[in-house]
């Protein structure tokens, strides 16, 4: 392996920088802002995305695709959502090019190609699937509409950062209608609630769940909840959002529905998504200093086996190999046996560390003849001695105490990184020397809000949905205040 990755300790984000490159997750692209999805990286996507899927069909959704393109006059529709996304759109003017008569084998853009109207390419669905929705919503009958798609979007993005902050990423964005408001704030929580299951079970990654202030709601919602989680750096990240819509899109749309009674109503609308930076949280909130660490729910890999041999060996060994590959693999759990011949056990052992592999399986023909396998686990480093008669059912039980110690070392840090704060100079403080999530009163207006995060670039991350109501006063203004509300510098 080259040479150690910076520490977390030294420079977090370069750690990080390093870490989705050399664990092959991710890779810069000739495209400036976006990103390559290597295999490795992208196993790890196709495992959520299955999961989630299962999820939301599970909840009654199903899975379309809408165009990629949004004519300007669709995007528009919509104000608020409009002028929310406008600073990150790109545009499609021309809809072909040709040779350039001044550069001999180069390419220019037809200037009589010129669209009558350009096209957005989606920064989000709204409008494309609202002014969908209008076609397919006639009477109650037809609701509710409960539609899922995985797509990619685009939102320019200056400063990047693979998997947090991209020019194009991948997600899935939900979009449904109902019949009542009542309907869709209980599609919106629902969908709240499957994110954090999501989180916790799988991503391992301890949440809070909770809705954003004015300032931080999503642009076109009446309402949006959000889930957030810690990273190791004591900065929060948003790792998934559900809005209540209203009836704007519907308004704006004209999307309406012959109601029981034979009268006319505009429906009421709700949107969900998670998007590829659930990669980049699942990599900063539980690796280390030698690599990633995967919860094994989600490791493309979760047991490597690396054979101990002599030259002339390997083939007998294999043979001896296989019954436990083939146990492990009858259990459901996703192996591979390293026998490359080209490098040695403590270059794989390095490898597969970086790569956040939770179990490794040392095993030579002197262990096997003693009826015993070194075991190594990822999470903690420790390494074990076990016999060969139970190694299938070990190695099993100990995926499962991997993923929940991952959990509850997450939930460790977030605990010990949350603090109720009550003057504001105590809060300035602790930002710079104890980062993490910081519970504190605030007069809950909005022109408060922008100045504690002008003054020390910290944001409401949410009100808590579990954070019970307490009466204070603003560490700022000393105004009234009847609840703490989470702030974090953020991602």
């Amino acid at each position: 392996m080259s040479k150690k990755l910076p520490t977390r300790q030294e420079d977090y984000s370069l750690w990080y920088n390093e870490l989705v490159k050399r664990a092959g997750l991710a890779e810069n692209s000739a495209v400036r802002g976006c990103m390559v999805i290597k295999p490795y990286g992208y196993a790890i996507w196709e495992k959520m995305q299955r999961q989630l899927d299962d999820m939301f069909k599970r909840t009654g959704h199903e899975n379309a695709y809408f165009p990629l393109f949004v004519p300007k006059s669709l995007f528009e529709a919509e104000e608020k959502n409009a002028e929310g996304f406008a600073k990150e759109c790109a545009v499609v003017t021309h809809y072909r090019l040709q040779t350039d008569p001044d550069r001999p084998g180069k390419l220019r853009v037809d200037p009589n190609a010129k669209l009558e109207e350009e096209l957005v390419v989606r920064p989000t669905s709204e409008a494309i699937i609202w002014s969908t929705y209008k076609n397919w919503i006639q009477s109650y009958r037809d609701l509710p509409l409960l539609i899922n798609q995985w797509a990619n979007v685009v939102r320019w993005e200056m400063r990047t950062r693979l998997f947090l902050r991209t020019a194009e990423f991948l997600w899935q964005e939900g979009h449904t209608a109902h019949a009542t408001a009542e309907e869709a704030v209980a599609e919106t929580r629902q969908m709240l609630d499957v994110y954090a299951e999501f989180a916790e079970e799988h991503m391992a990654l301890p949440v809070v769940k909770g809705v954003k202030t004015p300032n931080e709601r999503f642009a076109g919602a009446e309402d949006t909840y959000c889930i957030e989680a810690l990273m190791q750096d004591g900065k929060a990240l948003q790792a998934g959002t559900s809005h209540f819509l209203g009836q704007n899109f519907a308004k704006a749309f004209d999307v309406q529905f012959a109601n029981k009674e034979g009268g006319l109503e505009h429906v009421w609308g709700t949107s969900w998504g998670v998007s590829t930076r659930l990669m980049g949280a699942l990599v900063m909130a539980h690796s280390d200093d030698e690599g990633l660490v995967l919860p094994p729910k989600l490791a493309p890999i979760q047991v490597v086996i690396v054979p101990i041999y002599k030259t002339g060996e390997l083939d007998a060994l294999l043979e001896r190999i296989r019954p436990i590959q083939q146990g492990l693999i009858a259990r459901g759990i996703a192996v591979k046996v390293d026998a490359r011949d080209t490098e040695r056990p403590g270059f794989k052992f390095a490898e597969w560390e970086m790569k956040g592999v939770p179990v490794r399986l040392a095993i030579g023909a002197r262990d096997l003849d003693a009826g015993t396998v070194e075991v190594a686990r990822r999470d903690t480093k420790e390494k074990m001695s076990l016999p060969l008669a139970d190694i299938v059912a070990s190695v099993d039980q100990l995926l499962t105490d991997i993923q929940s110690n991952i959990y509850n070392k997450a939930l460790k840090f977030r605990e010990t990184h949350t603090t109720r704060v009550d003057s504001y100079d105590e809060f300035k403080r602790m930002l710079d020397e104890e980062p993490g999530f910081l519970l504190a009163h605030y007069d809950g207006t909005s022109e408060t809000e922008e100045r504690i995060k002008e003054e020390t670039k910290a944001t409401v991350r949410c009100l808590a949905l579990a954070e019970p109501d307490e009466d204070g006063v603003c560490m700022v203004t000393g105004k009234p205040s009847v609840r703490r509300a989470y702030f974090a510098r953020a991602y």
